[in-house]
């Protein structure tokens, strides 16, 4: 299925690209000079063309971000520049607006109908109104943006740098994860990189103070020399083509084709920071009492919380995130997920192993529909660290679903890229639960793009408006939250027993601690993504983010500039940040018949996979959410989670 992904070369990566755009350019070519103006000779061929350019996405670009030789991952940010280019050049093109102008609309129904308004639609965003000047210029911005974001991500995926901490000034943290760590430059020392299995341990449970603090002043560091300059000019750009597009600002432009405008988000915002302010600083003041116990008068700061979060869920909760992480090997956990999602949505799993992907860590799988035998998609988890890859946690769609010429479906594929703690020699890889609800996560946006039935690429998989995209995933983390299914599949990885009620209860609990403090957060990372692109286009970045920080409640760490390492800015979320908020809503409410119906109910179960999974963007996401729950959506279930 698609390239093969365990012989790539820089080489076999630029063929591709060349191979992808030659053949989309003959269809392209074929659209432009169709001696009929219907649908199957104008729009078809270029929607044809598009897929070949995306499923070429799934090769090179994808590589980029987790292949083990550095060279490859260069070719495939090369192929992801290219191919980028090619897709916003296409849009620019005179010929191609008037070869989709030349449809009638009135002659189309369906994803055809569908189609045919979003090329409509993108095609006027392009700036087909304008003058020709204007119209290259700002197909000049784009494709300078183009470069920007490539370079953007590849400066955050490149950059490295640790803290060496002697070995008699690890209190606090656990032996089996000092074992994991690499021995640092001076003797007797051990190194901490800013990796996720280093970094949020370390952030969490280390008791020296100062080494929190030095280690998140890098952590919130992360390419900041290269980086910051290629912001402020994506920013600029994004402005000045909003104004060519007669959008007040970018985020006004980028939320025209979302669920969701401006007014809309700050509306929700509004609506809930009061209260959430009003809760944490009762919260904070309780993290503060910590502190205060440990370092009198000290003031609470940024590397603070999470460590004295940490201590509360232990002594308040009875829950220890080592002793936790027991009960969740990796293994299990992904048995878990299985079997969950196959009784829920009728899925079977099996595992391939005849298949060679790009490094021997990666494991294949195939799903298989319980009600037909028959394989629907394939899947990859690659989900432990090394140089080079990818740093967070996401999934990628390396082949879209769609019906092809002879009636067949063609099988969509995708991977999931996480980075948890690597298995030793005396251990598995045991995942901390915040690490567990990640995978859910990951692999609810997995399930979207594998089980699609749409039958036009274009509209196939995850592609729905940005501000809806989480939601499908987000309903995931709930599962990992629910003590019914915690005392069903959570098991010791040595002694196999049961995790313990007391545990259970302590960790249900935990979802809604610190909730408020937590909630800011988000909102934190929203009004500064969003704040940087209503701003105009020389905003003072960080002047911004340190009013945004404000919302948090805490100092703000000097000298860092956080958002030159948030890949989202330059990642697809810009001014889209406030979806994982948004969605989140959506979810909650979408849960809520779950909790209803049965955690586990196959019913229910069925209805959002045929409604939510399968439908992809054949339709407005809101016509998603009133199919699956038979009403209009409300933020009821999200509401009562953070506590208003």
């Amino acid at each position: 299925m698609g390239h093969d992904l365990s012989t790539a070369t820089p080489t076999s990566i630029a063929d591709a690209v060349d191979r992808a755009i030659a053949a989309a350019e003959l269809l392209v070519e074929g659209a432009c000079s169709a001696p009929s103006d219907v649908f199957a000779d104008r729009v078809a061929p270029l929607d044809a063309a598009m897929g070949i350019v995306q499923d070429a996405s799934g090769y090179g670009p994808f590589l980029a971000n987790c292949h083990p030789d550095k060279g490859v991952r260069d070719a495939g940010n090369d192929a992801r520049e290219r191919l980028e280019k090619w897709a916003s050049d296409l849009i620019f093109r005179s010929d191609i607006n008037a070869a989709v102008h030349a449809v009638d609309p009135r002659s189309v129904t369906g994803n055809e109908s569908r189609s045919l308004s979003w090329w409509l639609r993108d095609l006027r965003r392009a700036g087909h109104s304008l003058d020709a000047d204007q119209r290259e210029e700002l197909q000049r911005l784009r494709s300078r943006l183009i470069e920007l974001e490539v370079s953007f991500n590849r400066n955050i995926a490149e950059h490295t740098d640790h803290l060496d901490v002697a070995r008699d000034d690890l209190e606090g943290l656990p032996a089996v994860f000092v074992e994991s760590l690499s021995e640092g430059e001076t003797p007797g020392s051990v190194r901490v990189t800013l990796d996720y299995p280093d970094y949020q341990p370390f952030m969490q449970q280390a008791a020296n103070r100062s080494n929190r603090r030095v280690l998140q002043h890098k952590y919130l560091n992360q390419a900041v020399e290269p980086n910051r300059p290629i912001l402020a000019e994506a920013i600029a750009i994004r402005s000045h083509m909003a104004e060519l597009l007669g959008f007040p600002t970018w985020a006004d432009h980028q939320m025209e084709i979302k669920m969701a405008d401006t007014d809309a988000v700050n509306a929700l915002y509004a609506s809930i920071t009061p209260g959430l302010t009003e809760k944490a600083r009762e919260e904070l003041a309780a993290l503060a009492r910590l502190l205060d116990a440990d370092e009198p008068g000290a003031e609470l700061s940024t590397w603070d919380w999470v460590y004295y979060d940490t201590q509360q869920a232990r002594n308040d909760f009875g829950v220890d995130h080592n002793e936790v992480a027991q009960y969740f090997p990796l293994e299990l956990v992904i048995d878990a997920m299985f079997d969950i999602t196959g009784r829920v949505f009728g899925l079977i799993y099996e595992q391939v192993d005849d298949v060679r992907t790009w490094h021997d860590e990666v494991r294949t799988y195939r799903i298989i529909d319980g009600a037909t035998s028959r394989s629907v998609a394939v899947f990859h988890l690659d989900l432990h660290p090394r140089e080079g890859k990818y740093s967070h946690a996401a999934c990628w769609s390396l082949q879209k679903g769609c019906r092809l010429s002879d009636g067949t479906y063609r099988m969509p594929s995708a991977a999931i890229l996480a980075n948890f703690t690597k298995p030793t020699a005396d251990a598995p890889s045991l995942l901390r639960h915040d690490e567990a609800v990640t995978l859910f996560h990951e692999f609810g946006h997995a399930l979207h793009e594998c089980l699609t039935e749409v039958d036009m690429q274009r509209f196939a998989g995850f592609d729905t408006e940005w501000d809806f995209v989480e939601a499908p995933s987000q309903i995931m983390e709930n599962w990992m939250w629910n003590a019914e299914i915690l005392k069903r599949y959570a098991r010791h990885h040595r002694t196999g027993t049961e995790i313990p009620d007391a545990l259970i209860e302590g960790l249900v609990k935990l979802r809604d601690h610190n909730i408020a403090l937590k909630t800011l957060r988000q909102i934190y990372y929203g009004t500064l993504d969003l704040a940087f692109h209503t701003s105009g286009p020389s905003p003072d970045m960080s002047v911004i983010d340190r009013q945004a920080h404000e919302l948090t409640l805490l100092p703000f760490h000097e000298d860092t500039f956080f958002a030159a390492g948030f890949g989202h800015l330059l990642g697809g979320y810009d001014a889209g940040y406030y979806g994982y908020l948004w969605s989140m809503v959506y979810g909650d409410d979408m849960f809520s018949v779950f909790e209803q119906q049965g955690v586990l109910s196959t019913e229910v179960g069925a209805r959002f996979r045929r409604e939510i999974l399968a439908a992809g963007s054949s339709r407005d996401a809101i016509e998603h959410l009133r199919a699956f729950l038979g009403r209009e959506p409300n933020a009821n279930a999200f509401m009562r989670k953070i506590g208003l």
